[in-house]
């Protein structure tokens, strides 16, 4: 058995402190772990009670990497267990804060998948067959990524994207207009059969747009 014999808060980490086993430093902890185990000075800890200690200061410090990731977007449960094997936690410290946070509700594949694409349909609209493998890389199950993507319209989505870019091409005649246009939907996934009357309608709308200013 040890005996702790001190608590010193860390001045490098405000939220550590510095635990003295036998008038000796033998590890730190979280200020959290701390107090959730109610640490004490003078109390006997066995060599299982010690090992225990660190194991959950090792998952409680996954647990605020993955929040501290958190707060940028929402992520796929693959995204944060892939950047906390980055950071080299072990995979008990990293299965504990994945619990954590699905108890909290702070990690939902399905909210993150219909966050991803309305994003994308608001800002970058692209394929469905695209946003699949976007999301695909991002770790969503299959059947996540088909749930959310099953009610996207590519014919939609292509003319959101390409009227947007069709003004940055008003200059163009109409032979460079259909070559830009339609390498650019297709960089954005769309096929051949979703590209073709995509240009036609924004070619021919821009023609009515002149035509009606002309006058």
């Amino acid at each position: 058995m040890s005996v702790v014999t001190d608590i010193k808060p860390q001045k490098r980490k405000a939220d550590h402190a510095d635990i003295y086993l036998d008038n000796r430093r033998a590890f730190s902890l979280s200020l959290v772990v701390i107090h959730k185990a109610g640490l004490r000075i003078d109390q006997n800890l066995s060599q299982p009670e010690i090992e225990e200690l660190i194991q959950e200061d090792c998952a409680q410090s996954a647990f605020d990497a993955a929040l501290h990731f958190l707060a940028y977007r929402p992520r796929s449960e693959a995204e944060i267990r892939a950047r906390l094997r980055r950071r080299k936690f072990d995979e008990k410290a990293i299965d504990s804060a994945l619990q954590r946070l699905e108890e909290q509700g702070l990690i939902d594949d399905l909210a993150f998948a219909q966050f991803w694409r309305e994003n994308r349909d608001s800002f970058s609209p692209r394929s469905k067959r695209l946003l699949q493998i976007e999301l695909r890389r991002k770790g969503v199950p299959l059947n996540t990524i088909e749930e959310v993507v099953e009610s996207s319209d590519d014919h939609l989505n292509a003319y959101r994207a390409g009227a947007k870019k069709a003004r940055a091409l008003r200059a163009l005649d109409l032979s460079a207009f259909r070559e830009r246009l339609a390498a650019f939907l297709q960089r954005r996934g769309f096929s051949y059969d979703v590209v073709g009357p995509t240009v036609e309608r924004l070619w021919r709308e821009r023609e009515e747009t002149d035509d009606a200013s002309s006058l």
